[in-house]
């Protein structure tokens, strides 16, 4: 999955769910189950999500949804693994990325 945002300092939860085509609910869940998720609260209590936010989110995502991981599963595998995981996985989408540019360039032609 990848997910397509325009370049901002902070989302709204609106936003975000959108983008990960999930109920503002599930982000909310989310938010109270994973400490990684830590989104900043106005003084209204709206979440802002920074890109940060938005990187962790979408390993969460990777995890529970793509991958098949239970939620205590998932909150495992980022205590253990953590570094060695967020990089690979972020190498992965800048990949994956790349291949919808050059798809996008080769259906042009």
């Amino acid at each position: 999955m990848h997910i397509e945002l325009p370049q901002k300092r902070y989302y709204s939860i609106g936003e975000v769910a959108e983008a990960f085509d999930v109920n503002t609910s599930l982000i909310r869940f989310w938010e109270k189950e994973f400490d990684i998720l830590q989104p900043k609260k106005s003084a209204k209590g709206n979440r802002k999500f920074t890109p940060e936010d938005i990187k962790n989110l979408e390993f969460i995502y990777h995890l529970v949804k793509e991958r098949g991981f239970t939620l205590e599963g998932a909150k495992i595998h980022l205590k253990e693994n953590r570094k060695k995981t967020l990089d690979k996985f972020e190498i992965i989408r800048k990949l994956e990325g790349v291949k919808a540019e050059l798809l996008k360039i080769k259906n042009q032609l």
